[in-house]
This record gives structure tokens, C-alpha cells and sequence, in this order.
């Protein structure tokens, strides 16, 4: 990627970023400050070069937008000995006091013929006290200084300093652009590879040049053919390494997670690169899960996916300053996993406390279902007698108060606090498949519509009508009870009789 770096303008790949800096550069009247901002990888800090290389060549007809190569400036800028472009990570020197240090030498000539080009890379990793004390130089800059400032997050920057600069966007790559570039390269190493096998490299490499040209240098290390069967082989090999790390997390094998990482490292895998294609990955499962175009991963529904996005994009951002490089995604991992196995201990402990050992009653129904068990593995619930052999409620477009008596003794030995949840609920409508019930309060709605609530639900329904049913719940006003006119119809939610549901709740929120 270091040798075949665009060396002029011509040769920046982005066709947007390429006519505008043409632009600029031949109008006469190049800015002194300059924002370059894109994702990694498509060209920032080589286009901030050429423009050094323009700004200070020696032989640079006017208004050209092309450097010569050849003088002393050029060169020395492009072997990186110039010590009139000066390059600064603002990642490792962002604060105040070297902000100070860069006012006070901008105030010196150059100790050439040309100008003085500072490149500040990663410039919204600088803090607020140092960008407001760039500010003031940015606004009025020597005229012998230019400023070209590169971030992959434009938005982070404070919006004084986006206002004072000519913003240079640097958009991912599309396909062709990526090809034009691998073309380049293809040529100058004399490497005979078809468009179709460059195509598919330009996919893999998700917009970036440096990518692209990474994954090409590895192939002619490893001596892997270009033709289309080798390359889509060795991709897949690399994309098979988080298929079995995504059906380790998918079942929460804490253990051989760790372990295919670790021999990921020892493979000489790299991390990074290896998280970000393993967010591509869940990022892809995601947007199937929502139904837009995407594959997704069997064991992991919508919710795990966006918890398990959330902790490995964090856990990305602390690589770079770990010690132990895995060690980061490695934690993320058994955050998720053990979080994961603290909510399935959780439920089962509910469901174990759900019942009430002193009352016979539910004795016998505990009893009653373990003999369902083992009768009918595919049921956790005792055998309930249908109203009708056929799915008589198929057609029905209302609930009998007789038929919802029935689905709440059904279920109240199973369950009591559904069936004391559904007490403040009601049926108003089903077209043979959806059940829409109608519940009065926002907490016993959400209480019902979790997933292990709605399930037991749905389960005792279908034995009740003898057909499927999914359950809908919609907030509606709670009719509420009222007492004597002398009361000033006073609402009360609850009742003497109403002991059920006193005993859920201090079952959810504790005594």
C-alpha cells in the first residue's frame, strides 16, 4: 500500500474528492486551512501530501494542479524528510500544551523556499481546550502556513473550527473506484488478474483502498492464484474463522470463544481487522432481522444482536490501548455470555418460585406437568382438553366472556401472575390467527408482551381454541371500579378480592 500511494492528484481514486482539489488548486486561491474527513482507508493523508507537494513545488507551472516530482521540495516531501510538512498525530498529541507549542512555531518562517504545512491526522481526538486554542491560528493563519486537518469523525470536532475550513469529503469507495485502484497496483507488479476476481477483492474490502490492496499483497504472499476459485476459497476461509466464533457466542460456549480467538492471534490473525469484520457480519444478521436485505444467524434474534454490537463496537475502540490486544474483545465476549446465561438462570429460578408449595392444589398441577414432560416433550404445559376437536373459533370475530374464563383458569395454575395480569386486560377482536387484547395499565402490558410471559400465553390459548394464536396487546383506558356517589366516585384499582393479584405484584416488586 506504501508504494503504490497516489503520487499527484490524477491518481486519487475518489472521483469527488479528485475534481475538487483539481478545482481549488487551479482557481490560484488554495485556502490555508483544509478539512479532509472520510472513513479509513480511501485517502486522506496521501491527498493532504499531494497538496503539500503542490502548494510547495519549485517548478509547478501556475495554476497547475500538477507538482513536478522532481525538484528538491517534492522529493523531500514524498520520502517524508521535509521539514516544512510537518505531521501531526493529534491521537497522541492532543492536548492544550501542544497546541501552545504549535502557535509558537507556526510563527517561524520555513527553512525552505516554500511554505509550512501542518497535517493534523485524527484531529477530533483533539480536546476541547486544544481545538479552541487552533482556532484563533486557523481563523488567521501567517501566510506562509497551511493547515490540513484529517478525521474519520468530522462530527466530533467543534463546529467553529468545521466553520473555518474547506471541508474536502472523502466518501467510501465505491466498487469501481476500489478496482481502479487494485488495477494500478496489478500493473505495476505484473500481476495478471481478471476484473471479476478484482471485483470480488473491491467487496471484501468494504470501500477502503487500503484494504483492497492489503488483501492483494497477502494473496501474492501466500502464492494464491487470481483466479476466481482460489480467491472466493481464500475468503472464505477468512470469513469461515467468525462463522465458528458466532456459533460459539450464539450458544454461549464461554470456552471455545476464547479459544478460537486465541488461536486466531497465534494464526497471526489481527484483531482489529478481525472485529470489524465480525461487526459487518452482525450488522448484516441485523438489518435481516428488521427485513431489509441481510443473512441471518441462527440462535441470535434481534435484541442479543443489538447487545452483542454494542459491547464488541466498544470493546473496539479500547484495542488500540490494550497491552494484550484480544484482551478487549475477549472480555466483550464474556460480558455478553455470562449476561446471557444470568437471564436463562433468572427465568428458570422464576419459574421455579412461581408456584405456591403450601396449596395442594398447585402440587398436583406441578406433579401433572411433569407427567406431560415426559408424555409429550414438545409441550411444557399439562394436557388441556380443547373446547372442540375442530378449531371451532377459527371464524369468530369475538370472545365469549365463557371461552376467556376458560383460558383464565387454564392458565392460573401454570402461571398466576399472567393469569393476574390478564385480570386487567381484555379480548376485543380475533381473525382466526390474532388475538388482540385490550390491557389497562402500561406495566402489566410490558409485563405480558416479554417474551416468556407471551409464550406461556400463546401456548395455553392454542389449547384452548385448538388453533394457533398470536397474542396482540394494545393500551387502553381501564374502565375502573367505583365506589358510592357519597365517595365522590373515587377509582380504586384493586379490592379485598383482589388478592391474586396483590401477591403478583409483590412477587415482581418484593414486599
Amino acid at each position: 500500500y506504501l508504494k503504490y500511494r497516489p503520487k499527484n492528484v490524477e491518481e486519487l481514486d475518489i472521483t469527488s474528492v479528485r475534481d475538487s482539489l483539481s478545482k481549488i488548486v487551479k482557481s490560484g486561491n488554495i485556502p490555508h486551512a483544509f478539512l479532509f474527513s472520510g472513513p479509513r482507508g480511501t485517502g486522506k493523508t496521501s491527498a493532504a501530501r499531494i497538496l503539500a507537494k503542490i502548494i510547495n513545488c519549485e517548478d509547478r507551472r501556475k495554476n497547475s494542479a500538477i507538482s513536478c516530482d522532481k525538484c528538491k521540495e517534492c522529493k523531500s516531501i514524498k520520502n517524508g524528510s521535509n521539514l516544512d510538512v510537518i505531521e501531526i498525530d493529534a491521537a497522541s498529541h492532543r492536548g492544550i500544551d501542544d497546541i501552545r507549542a504549535l502557535r509558537e512555531a507556526v510563527k517561524l518562517s520555513s527553512s525552505g523556499r516554500g511554505s509550512k504545512i501542518y497535517i493534523i491526522d485524527e484531529a477530533h481526538m483533539l480536546t476541547t481546550e486544544a481545538s479552541n486554542a487552533l482556532l484563533k491560528t486557523l481563523e488567521e493563519p501567517p501566510d506562509h502556513v497551511y493547515f490540513v486537518l484529517a478525521t474519520t469523525n468530522p462530527e466530533k470536532l467543534i463546529s467553529t473550527i468545521r466553520s473555518r475550513t474547506t471541508n474536502i469529503k472523502f466518501d467510501r469507495a465505491t466498487e469501481d473506484e476500489v478496482i481502479r485502484s487494485l488495477q494500478r497496483v496489478a500493473k505495476g507488479e505484473k500481476i495478471k488478474a481478471k476484473e471479476d476476481v478484482l471485483k470480488i477483492i473491491s467487496q471484501s474490502a468494504d470501500g477502503s483502498f487500503r484494504d483492497a490492496v492489503k488483501i492483494l499483497e497477502q494473496m501474492v504472499s501466500e502464492n494464491i492464484s487470481f483466479d476466481l476459485k482460489s480467491i472466493q476459497k481464500y475468503l472464505k476461509k477468512e470469513s469461515s474463522n467468525i462463522n465458528s466464533l458466532l456459533k460459539f457466542i450464539s450458544k454461549k460456549d464461554t470456552v471455545s470463544s476464547l479459544t478460537h480467538i486465541e488461536k486466531l492471534v497465534d494464526s497471526g490473525v489481527m484483531i482489529k481487522a478481525f472485529t470489524k469484520d465480525l461487526l459487518i457480519t452482525l450488522r448484516s444478521a441485523l438489518l435481516a432481522e428488521v427485513g431489509m436485505e441481510g443473512e441471518k444467524i441462527e440462535g441470535l434474534g434481534k435484541d442479543e444482536l443489538i447487545s452483542l454490537i454494542e459491547l464488541i463496537t466498544s470493546s473496539r475502540k479500547d484495542i488500540g490501548d490494550s497491552l494484550i490486544e484480544q484482551l478487549p474483545l475477549e472480555m466483550a465476549i464474556i460480558k455478553w455470555s455470562e449476561e446471557g446465561k444470568k437471564k436463562v438462570d433468572e427465568y428458570e429460578r422464576y419459574k421455579e418460585n412461581e408456584f405456591d408449595e403450601k396449596k395442594e392444589e398447585n402440587i398436583k398441577v406441578e406433579a401433572k406437568k411433569e407427567t406431560t414432560r415426559k408424555e409429550a416433550k414438545t409441550s411444557i404445559f399439562p394436557k388441556v382438553e380443547k373446547i372442540s376437536e375442530t378449531p371451532i373459533l377459527k371464524n369468530m370475530k369475538e370472545i365469549s366472556d365463557d371461552v376467556w374464563q376458560k383460558v383464565l383458569s387454564t392458565i392460573k395454575p401454570i402461571n398466576m401472575s399472567i393469569e393476574a395480569l390478564l385480570r386487567a386486560a381484555k379480548p376485543t377482536g380475533f381473525n382466526g390467527r390474532d388475538l388482540t387484547l385490550n390491557v389497562y395499565y402500561r406495566f402489566h402490558k410490558e409485563r405480558l408482551e416479554e417474551d416468556n410471559h407471551r409464550k406461556v400465553l400463546e401456548e395455553v390459548i392454542e389449547k384452548v381454541f385448538g388453533t394457533p394464536v398470536r397474542v396482540k396487546c394494545t393500551l387502553a383506558e381501564a374502565p375502573g371500579k367505583v365506589v358510592k356517589e357519597s365517595e365522590k366516585k373515587e377509582t380504586v384499582l384493586t379490592d379485598e378480592a383482589d388478592k391474586d393479584i396483590i401477591k403478583a405484584a409483590e412477587e415482581i416488586f418484593g414486599n
